[in-house]
């Protein structure tokens, strides 16, 4: 479980397909302080540490499944070196809540379509897939490359928010353009009304 307040930017530093997708990320985590097993959202997506090391930077290998690959923009835009990640370790009980809950469980991409200057923002605005975008509400919560954002407004299926300078410095949002595809989790609560909607 985490909140989409990412709290390092991750480097992609090389991948290899053998079987599934193993993905080395460099990190400023203290890698000593990473269990093998545990879980970091990498761009939104909660992915397994399957080793760690430190020479020549603080790195840890994650692997990835076929259907992680397929379902988020590891697939679409494609991990390369050199990317950068949005990393999030895994909330702790007794851990600020500053986001929202978040599973890292990626429900799909979606595609920046506009990014205009807004006084010291950046409006970005976003069009979903169709089966998500019923879930997609003004002045609800996103995860959105493994951020907590908030949406300002939704016309079908695109949906309008608002990155802040802050925002852009610590996280990999300075880096994003029109065009890019970006992994979208729906707010949970707004899955499981919805899903109360369709039984009543």
């Amino acid at each position: 479980m985490f909140t989409g307040i990412i709290t390092d930017i991750g480097t992609l530093l090389e991948t290899e397909q053998a079987g599934d997708l193993r993905a080395r990320i460099g990190t400023k985590y203290d890698v000593n302080g990473i269990d093998l097993g545990a879980s970091i959202a990498c761009d939104g997506v909660c992915l397994t540490v399957i080793a760690t090391g430190s020479i020549p930077q603080n790195w840890f290998d994650v692997q990835i499944s076929a259907e992680s690959v397929s379902k988020t923009n590891i697939g679409h835009n494609g991990w390369v070196p050199g990317r950068r990640i949005n990393l999030e370790r895994a909330l702790k009980v007794g851990d600020e809540l500053g986001g929202h809950i978040v599973s890292g469980h990626v429900d799909g991409v979606a595609e920046v379509i506009a990014a205009l200057p807004e006084g010291d923002s950046t409006r970005l605005t976003f069009r979903a897939p169709e089966a998500l975008a019923r879930f997609i509400a003004p002045k609800g919560s996103v995860a959105l490359n493994g951020t907590s954002l908030t949406v300002n407004d939704v016309d079908g299926r695109d949906f309008g928010i608002n990155v802040i300078g802050h925002t852009k410095a610590v996280t990999t949002w300075g880096d994003i353009g029109v065009g890019d595809m970006v992994n979208l989790e729906i707010d949970t609560l707004a899955r499981y009304v919805a899903r109360l909607q369709d039984w009543a």
